[in-house]
């Protein structure tokens, strides 16, 4: 099966989605990768639909992707006397390290390094930014705010701190143990919540290792001021909007999205647009006329996938909405002005031979209008460089790894395939034709413009370009 789309769909499993039969209609519709969000259920939940996925993948003979989504801390107020009261703009209230069933005077907030590294005129937002208040004065057990927007305040209700960098791990005790289960199943992508820091994907990266790809969420106002090396050092990006539009002006999340997908697609690493994307779907068959135009935009920008949440893991309607956002996809993909919106802002490529051989394989392709090219990629990078370029022919990537196949279900244009090893360029040729003609790429007098690396079988090496004809065949 090929999908004749070059943005990829991820999807999040759960109660509405979980059942063998759902998770096939799913992939049909229009998923590549599938969300486990270990925010909810347990692993044995987890373990099954993992299960489910790997023996839709046998059926299908196609590699599908499973991205493990880590809670990450979460910050909460603690538990207030009679569960709730209201509290009003300009009057002050109090937040106390220690303490339960606390009122305006004593809300618990049992987060010691909230009170370590608030300053005074920074801003907490609770409940999802609906009540706002700014840090008048602290010491190290208390911290008074005034009310800058009010409403009703209950018992744990989240809370987001911009501006404010936390000396806190991004990975809990739970997310470590959730992060084991996740690598012995077998997991293509691990994303990492509440990245703030280089040094939070440094930290992931000593247990991950190079068992899976690390997609770090960008939901952090702090991971902007380093987003450079953040995607540098991550395999991936998730512009989690939800949480970042928390923090962030709503009117500035556009455009930082625009920014996000920019450097992502410069430094050949794959993005994913992410949250509220057909929100409405959750309860109607439908979309909004708004939410169709957020997917468009998404593909307009040059993302690499776009993602659906509760919309498929708790909707009434999943398959309609991934069947919706493959139809909004493809629709875009194909409209007069895609192209030229898409290459308005072309990527800066490193000067080096790999970077740049990756390019030209590229534009040879729209030259020559091949039918496609062939990326023969031991890790991925060499597909992903070529991905990079956003090229209108397709991208056929044949790896050996059987990791890689899956992790590649998450690049932009690239249908992957497992292949054999390749040690000559007679077998690069014939691998080629085979492939491509079996996937149907290519046939009659076709060409395909192959790219490789030179040793064979080498990463990091994209340093050859050869042209070929589905004639040559043998």
């Amino acid at each position: 099966m090929r999908r004749h789309r070059h943005a990829k769909i991820v999807a999040t499993v759960g109660p509405a989605s979980a059942t063998p039969a759902k998770l096939r209609e799913l992939y049909l519709a229009g998923v590549d990768t599938f969300r486990l969000n270990f925010s909810h259920g347990t692993h044995a939940d987890h373990a099954t639909v993992h299960a489910s996925i790997r023996a839709l993948e046998a059926e299908i003979a196609r590699p599908i992707g499973i991205l493990q989504d880590l809670q990450g801390p979460k910050i909460r107020i603690g538990t207030l006397a009679g569960g709730s009261f209201e509290i009003a703009a300009g009057e002050t209230i109090r937040f106390v390290l220690t303490g339960q069933d606390g009122d305006r005077n004593s809300i618990p907030l049992p987060h010691p390094e909230i009170f370590e590294a608030i300053l005074p005129r920074q801003h907490l937002l609770i409940d999802d930014g609906r009540l706002r208040v700014e840090v008048t004065s602290l010491d190290g057990e208390s911290i008074e705010a005034k009310v800058l927007v009010g409403g009703m305040l209950s018992n744990r209700k989240g809370v987001n701190l911009p501006g404010t960098v936390l000396k806190l791990s991004p990975l809990t005790a739970k997310d470590r143990r959730d992060l084991a289960f996740g690598l012995e199943l077998g997991v293509d992508w691990i994303a990492l919540s509440f990245v703030q820091t280089p040094g939070d994907v440094i930290e992931a990266r000593a247990l991950v290792g190079d068992q899976a790809g690390i997609v770090s969420k960008i939901e952090k106002p702090s991971a902007l001021d380093a987003i450079d090396d953040i995607v540098r050092l991550s395999d991936a990006i998730m512009i989690a909007r939800g949480d970042l539009g928390v923090e962030l002006p709503h009117e500035d999340v556009p455009g930082r999205q625009k920014e996000l997908v920019r450097i992502c697609r410069n430094l050949a690493k794959p993005v994913i647009v992410a949250t509220q994307m057909l929100e409405s779907m959750i309860s109607t068959p439908t979309p909004t006329r708004a939410e169709a135009s957020d997917v468009a935009t998404a593909i307009y920008d040059g993302a690499d996938a776009v993602m659906l949440s509760a919309e498929s893991a708790a909707g009434h309607y999943p398959v309609e909405a991934v069947s919706m956002m493959d139809r909004i996809i493809s629709r875009t993909e194909q409209h007069k002005f895609y192209q030229s919106i898409l290459h308005a802002v072309e990527p800066q490529i490193d000067q080096t031979p790999s970077h740049a051989v990756a390019g030209a394989a590229a534009d040879l392709a729209e030259t020559l209008q091949a039918a496609g090219i062939v990326a023969f990629t031991a890790t991925g990078t060499t597909a992903m460089r070529v991905a990079r370029q956003r090229p209108s022919s397709p991208i056929l990537a044949l790896t050996p790894s059987e990791k890689v196949s899956r992790q590649l279900c998450l690049v932009w244009g690239t249908h992957s395939v497992q292949s054999d090893n390749v040690t000559t360029f007679g077998e690069m040729v014939d691998q080629s034709l085979l492939h491509a003609g079996h996937e149907g790429f290519a046939k009659g007098d076709d060409r395909l413009v192959v790219v490789a690396g030179v040793p064979f079988g080498s990463s990091g090496h994209t340093n050859n370009i050869r042209v070929i004809s589905m004639s040559e065949q043998r």
